[in-house]
């Protein structure tokens, strides 16, 4: 049984929300930022928005020595900070009665007896049929003993008419090998349509838009191809430093932190064909055969770029470089800046390069995919007439301000012909009265419900690793550090000089 079927919901009536059914959420890792600021807050808005049935359980497990209303204190406390919906005291009440703590560490079998008894007491007191879900918000380190823990205890056992469920976030492993070794250690205990690997980028409304602009309008896919695009840009770009997360950053870097899962996902929706429906299988085939035909050319020092911020200037504040902050050694390599060409050897794509970086300390916080459009064939304009013209482009911006700008040339008001760059917007925030769900909101909701179309597949995890491992191991192999480049500003000059071969260059969003 894969979801929970409302009864009063017609099965070909998507519009009606989707209503998951009676369940178990277990939170590993429930003191963390995570848990705190994305995940229980989500869960609060969906039993706010009644997407959560009355018979649902949650419970965290972690070091602390909580008892069941300190966990829930916890729990009010973020949701009360960082949800999305209002806060209504009879919601709250009904996610309480719920709500359950399990203090103890991985490798303790009395913690994990502990989890057992509680999960069967919810099952039995909040009828929550048998139904778990497993979200595992730790390092990959944890899985394979946590994973050891839930088969020895017996906690993913299959009965008729349940189901058992496991989330991970990312990453997924450091490179192909790892990512291997870690899914092996998953799927001795889940099978493939159990797992579900958190991009919470995937379900953010803007790239589901992006689905939209693409096959639900006839004006753009005569255009979607190289016969008009030029190149295509996918940018990551955020304000902030590590923020004392050196622990975690330092030695995996901003390509194994986003470009291997956002950055290439992204690639993917806006590459793919059309396909046949969007049930979970015709998607993700679609986007594996672009992964499979995608790769960065030959010459890495010709096509990537890598940097580190240096100290700068940041929102009017100076602030430090990286080897300045604290945790991260003197001599560390590893980039805070990453850009790659790739290249799809496919009929749409031959010859039409696509950029992606992503970066810290950028001049502002900005997550855009932009297709830059090819310079008309022929301009019956005189040089002056069009000297500030720029290119076309169709802009799909993720975050923060969520929409799609189409950039074109228009005449400026006047006696004289002169043409100049001007943009047409949508804006989510003003063409809608509903406000956009949080990712997680979206992607917990499918977790429970068993809908899977959302979440990247292992085959699409080492298809992306294939593209970005031969890069790593070509800046592993150098002996300089990483190009230095003012907090502030947007990136080294290797990255400019990366695109200016091309005769292309950044856009500045």
């Amino acid at each position: 049984m894969n979801s929970y079927q409302n009864p009063l919901r017609d099965p070909q009536d998507r519009r009606l929300p989707r209503i998951a059914g009676p369940c178990v959420l277990v939170i590993f890792g429930v003191t963390g930022d995570l848990s705190r600021k994305k995940l229980m807050p989500a869960v609060y808005d969906l039993a706010n928005r009644g997407l959560l049935p009355p018979g649902f359980g949650l419970v965290g497990f972690a070091r602390r020595d909580w008892a069941d209303q300190d966990f829930a204190k916890e729990v009010h406390d973020a949701v009360k900070e960082h949800a999305r919906t209002p806060f209504r005291e009879e919601v709250w009440e009904q996610l309480l009665e719920g709500i359950r703590f399990v203090s103890g560490t991985f490798d303790s079998d009395e913690s994990f007896e502990s989890l057992k008894k509680t999960i069967v007491e919810l099952d039995t007191t909040r009828g929550t049929g048998g139904n778990h879900a497993f979200y595992l918000s730790i390092p990959p380190s944890g899985f394979e003993q946590v994973m050891s823990q839930l088969a020895k205890h017996g906690l993913a056992e299959r009965h008729a008419g349940t189901w058992n469920r496991v989330v991970i976030e990312k990453p997924f492993g450091h490179d192909l090998a790892s990512a291997k070794e870690l899914n092996a250690v998953v799927e001795r205990l889940f099978t493939p349509q159990e797992v579900f690997r958190i991009d919470h980028y995937l379900g953010k409304e803007t790239v589901q838009n992006l689905l939209a602009l693409r096959f639900a309008n006839q004006m753009f896919e005569p255009i979607w191809n190289n016969h008009y695009v030029s190149h295509v840009e996918i940018t990551m770009a955020e304000d902030i430093g590590i923020g004392g997360r050196a622990g975690y950053f330092d030695g995996i870097g901003s390509a194994r932190d986003v470009m291997q899962n956002h950055l290439l996902q992204l690639l993917a929706l806006t590459a793919m064909e059309e396909p046949t429906s969007f049930e979970a299988s015709q998607l993700r085939a679609e986007k594996k055969k672009v992964l499979a035909a995608a790769h960065v050319p030959q010459h890495y020092d010709l096509h990537t770029a890598r940097g580190q911020y240096a100290a700068g200037w940041q929102g009017g504040e100076a602030v430090i470089g990286y080897l300045e902050e604290e945790g991260v050694p003197a001599d560390s390599k590893t980039e805070t800046y990453a850009a790659i060409r790739v290249d799809i050897d496919n009929r749409r794509w031959a010859g039409v390069p696509f950029y992606l970086r992503t970066a810290k300390r950028m001049p502002r916080r900005v997550t855009e995919v932009a297709l830059s459009f090819k310079r008309a064939p022929h301009l019956p304009f005189t040089v002056t007439d069009t000297e500030e013209l720029g290119t076309n482009a169709l802009v799909m911006r993720i975050q923060p301000d969520e929409g799609v700008t189409l950039r074109f040339g228009a005449k400026v008001p006047g006696t004289q012909m002169e043409i100049r760059e001007v943009s047409m917007d949508f804006a989510y925030g003003g063409s809608f009265t509903e406000s956009s769900p949080e990712a997680y909101e979206r992607l917990i909701l499918d977790v429970l419900l068993g809908d899977p179309p959302l979440f990247p597949q292992q085959e699409e995890v080492e298809l992306s690793w294939q593209i970005l491992d031969p890069v790593l191991e070509y800046w592993a192999s150098l002996d300089s550090q990483p190009d230095q480049y003012p907090a502030g500003t947007w990136g080294p000059e290797s990255s400019f000089e990366m695109v200016a071969r091309d005769g292309n260059s950044w856009r500045r969003p």
